[in-house]
């Protein structure tokens, strides 16, 4: 009989949503990002950019969603 191999995950994400509607002021959704257990950082998705707070680090950020694309864009297809 064949074994099945559950792979173990590396990675969890924990998410708090502070306003239900994200076309509201101060309305963000916040991922802790962690893996293997040890807390890489904070990315918090708003309406008009994201903020990253690295684990170790006191300030976060700002990152405008053009910017996040286009950030995006070369991690997924290499520079232009």
């Amino acid at each position: 009989m064949a074994t099945k191999r559950v792979a173990k995950r590396k990675h969890r994400v924990l998410a708090e949503l502070t306003n239900v509607e994200l076309v509201k002021a101060k309305s963000a959704l916040k991922l802790e990002v962690f893996a293997s257990r040890q807390k890489l950082g904070e990315l918090e998705v708003g309406r008009g950019s994201i903020y990253w707070r690295g684990a170790s680090r006191q300030t976060r950020k700002r990152i405008d969603w053009t910017r996040f694309a286009e950030m995006m864009d070369e991690l997924a297809y290499g520079a232009r």
